[in-house]
């Protein structure tokens, strides 16, 4: 892929600036390929895929699926306890992990646990992907030192941290959004609809 040093494909609404616009797009190469170090792991009670929860965001207060607690620890030697300061505050977090026990192989079209057609691996939450990163968003419990304690986690023990984000309702939630063919489904499934695993 070569370098963007043309005009970008995409237009920026004019706006008003005290300094003349600049261009960064060169001054490194494009990679092929990036390093992500990792920063934790999930403890967790599930050890296989059968069994453990589809989706973090299933589990409302108090039920069956949020009552699955469970821990984050950040490697001290990597992430200060300064760095966890005021996630406390937040009621939500964003997970983002590496999803290390699926191989390298992965399929363009899957059959999500609803049945119908196969669709497209992007239109779909499956854990087999180009990245198998895992993307999820867990209830705070509280912050103690390096450890971050949650709830209605879907994620298999020992499963490496990436990173961790706060979960802010304005920027990350878009309740009248389409959900393409989920929506065909009834969107979110009831309790008694979910499957124990697989892709949404």
């Amino acid at each position: 892929m070569s370098e963007g040093d043309g005009p970008p494909d995409v237009e920026l609404p004019p706006q008003g600036r005290s300094t003349p616009p600049k261009d960064y797009r060169s001054s490194v190469n494009f990679p092929d390929s990036v390093g992500l170090q990792v920063i934790g792991r999930i403890h967790s009670p599930f050890t296989e895929r059968f069994g453990t929860p589809r989706q973090a965001c299933l589990g409302q207060a108090g039920d069956a699926a949020d009552r699955v607690v469970g821990r984050v620890e950040l490697f001290k030697d990597i992430v200060p306890a300064l760095a966890l300061r005021d996630l406390d505050g937040f009621d939500r977090a964003w997970l983002i992990t590496w999803l290390h026990l699926n191989g390298p192989n992965w399929p363009s079209l899957v059959r999500p646990p609803r049945g119908g057609p196969r669709r497209g691996i992007f239109a779909t939450r499956a854990p087999h992907r180009p990245n198998p990163i895992g993307l999820s968003a867990v209830r705070v419990l509280g912050v103690e030192g390096c450890i971050i304690h949650v709830a209605g986690l879907d994620l298999i023990d020992g499963t490496p941290v990436l990173d961790v984000k706060p979960y802010v309702a304005y920027a990350d939630a878009f309740p009248e959004a389409s959900a393409g063919w989920v929506d065909e489904y009834g969107g979110a499934p009831s309790k008694s609809q979910q499957p124990p695993d697989g892709p949404a």
